[in-house]
């Protein structure tokens, strides 16, 4: 019968092997960090960033991660993570020499964050469902925001601005409809998005760049909302479609360059049937070994 790994004392001792290690190499990632940000024997580049001048990094590396996942890199993905991870550490390091928190605060900060969100795995609460534990968790988000004394006057208050516009559409969207605010199912959305798709086309004529620039986003707005209501990640669904284009688009490239050509040197119909072909190719059925 499987128990906990101490009842098993190889996997104990393995669990404690892996603990120490990862607390070496924190521990050294740390020192590190440090050194690079001495102000006397450190690396000048390192030295004169700013909380600002590397925020960018961490988006950067967050969509590096999430690449590796989708292209299932697992390689990839450890180097990934501990690009993300750097990026944590150099905030905490600057954070620490002005005195305001440690790495050692990030991290006890986002342990009791979990431990309070999930009162059915570490408080005597009682199991709950998976939508029961949503529910729960975005009401401890909104007890905790209030603690914090935040001036709550909006339920879209919190919803970062640095999100990608589509993932922010989303999440806007979400806290909207957790009030109330909503389409009901998703005819009523479909009947939304073909009239926004009305009024974009009746632009058209006589569009000046605002008005196009305003109905394209009600559009795409209604869009983000239509992946919300398929429960689908409209980030990642985009990301697997531009991925699925450049694909194919490459594949076209390819069969032109057998003939000795070039996209620029082939007509749209040409292109076309190729494009047709490597589709069919991707769809069909693929034999067993």
């Amino acid at each position: 019968m499987n128990g906990h790994p101490s009842d098993h004392p190889a996997q104990a001792n393995d669990a404690r092997a892996n603990d120490a290690r990862a607390n070496d190499a924190l521990r050294a990632l740390l020192d590190i960090m440090a050194t690079l940000r001495d102000p006397i024997g450190g690396c000048a580049w390192d030295v004169e960033q700013t909380h600002a001048s590397i925020a960018p990094y961490a988006i950067e590396e967050a969509y590096e991660v999430a690449e590796a996942i989708e292209t299932g890199d697992m390689a990839g993905l450890r180097d990934e993570l501990g690009d993300l991870l750097l990026q944590v550490v150099f905030h905490s390091r600057m954070a620490e020499e002005a005195g305001r928190f440690t790495f050692a605060d990030v991290a006890e900060s986002i342990s009791n964050k979990l431990i309070r969100r999930h009162p059915h795995i570490f408080a005597d609460a009682g199991q709950r469902d998976a939508r029961a534990q949503t529910v729960a968790w975005e009401a401890q988000k909104a007890e905790e925001r209030a603690a914090k004394g935040a001036a709550k006057t909006s339920a879209l208050d919190g919803v970062a601005v640095t999100l990608t516009a589509l993932t922010r559409a989303q999440k806007l969207s979400a806290r909207a409809a957790r009030v109330g605010f909503d389409w009901p199912g998703l005819d009523d959305l479909f009947a939304k998005l073909d009239e926004e798709v009305a009024e974009l086309k009746a632009e058209l004529a006589e569009a000046t760049p605002e008005r196009l620039a305003d109905e394209m986003g009600d559009l795409l707005f209604v869009m983000a909302n239509l992946c919300r209501k398929l429960d689908l990640d409209g980030e990642a669904t985009l990301r697997a479609a531009n991925a699925k284009f450049t694909r194919r688009f490459q594949g076209v490239e390819a069969r032109l360059a057998a003939e000795g050509r070039t996209p620029a040197a082939a007509s749209l119909a040409e292109m076309e049937a190729h494009w047709v072909a490597v589709k069919s190719a991707e769809d069909a059925p693929q034999g067993r070994d």
